[in-house]
């Protein structure tokens, strides 16, 4: 079923009521379709004991009244250099700072980078594992991750792996993680720590939240024109073409690691870690309530980074 609809009623006319309350409510085009594309997925998914489709379908955009997605106009604000170095300049503790250098030089989606534990430090700290994650609402380590291809290893430029050697060295377990040792939940620290900094800095735009040092990253690797195969590999997006399939790049780690070192990582590092040093705790690591304005906006953005 479908709402109050069973599959079987599910067709062109009958989602149509949906489309327009959608639009009405203010969700954007590309929301929008993205929605209508679960449900055509879910009818989909029902067979037939032939394994053919038991409820096919001709869906008709027309029909529908889908709102054409114009993507010149689509908001996907990134952080810029100079943003990235004012938020790692202006961090308030280790912690925060690590994680800011941390994404800002990986590209690990947030539910990644504050999932990594010390064992995933491999190649003597030039190489992390990706693994796991830390699940949406609950502050708990999932044994998977969001794809297929974010089962990766990302490869660190020397100066980065020097820094974070000398946060992650004497460590075990996690990273990050709260009081409680458990980990944070990246809701609560966007509340706690990122967004008041993107406000205070004059940073914050609509969009704008952790996924913005993964664009900030994506964009990097392009401007220096890193080779596609260790872009692809690096931030755990699918191959499209049947080369990009089947090359055995993301393979050769000399390679990936030259590479690396080449491409740099485009912002300004802190100048040193003062390990070991005990660190604030955020008392409200491990709060459920959903946060609101400015992490709101950010969450329904990404749908969850």
């Amino acid at each position: 079923m479908i709402g109050d609809l069973q599959l079987s009623m599910v067709d062109n006319l009958t989602v149509k009521p949906l489309v327009r309350k959608m639009v009405e409510g203010g969700l954007d085009p590309e929301t929008v379709n993205k929605y209508i594309r679960y449900a055509k997925q879910v009818v989909k998914s029902r067979l037939a004991p032939n394994g053919e489709p038991l409820y096919p379908r001709v869906w008709n955009a027309e029909v529908l009244d889908l709102p054409v997605v114009v993507y010149r106009k689509q908001k996907r604000p990134a952080l810029k250099v100079e943003g990235v170095n004012a938020l790692i300049a202006n961090a308030m503790s280790d912690d925060e700072r690590y994680l800011y250098v941390l994404l800002a030089a990986t590209g690990l989606r947030i539910s990644e980078a504050l999932a990594l534990e010390a064992r995933h430090f491999i190649n003597g700290g030039f190489t992390i594992l990706v693994e796991q994650q830390v699940d949406k609402d609950d502050p708990v380590i999932v044994p998977y991750v969001k794809t297929d291809a974010s089962y990766r290893e990302i490869d660190l430029h020397p100066d980065v792996a020097t820094y974070l050697r000398k946060f992650v060295d004497g460590k075990s377990g996690l990273i990050l993680r709260t009081e409680n040792d458990t980990p944070y939940l990246y809701g609560n620290l966007a509340d706690d720590w990122l967004d008041p900094k993107l406000a205070k800095l004059g940073l914050y735009e609509e969009g704008l939240g952790w996924h913005g040092f993964r664009r900030f990253r994506n964009s990097w690797l392009r401007k220096q024109r890193v080779q596609e195969d260790h872009r692809l590999h690096w931030m755990a997006h699918k191959p499209k073409e049947m080369g990009e399939v089947y090359s055995a790049l993301k393979e050769d780690v000399p390679a990936r690691l030259a590479e690396a070192e080449r491409v740099g990582y485009g912002f300004v590092l802190p100048k040193e870690v003062v390990p070991n040093v005990p660190r604030k705790k955020q008392r409200r690591s491990i709060r459920k309530v959903p946060a609101t304005g400015i992490l709101v906006s950010r969450m329904k953005e990404t749908g969850g980074v």
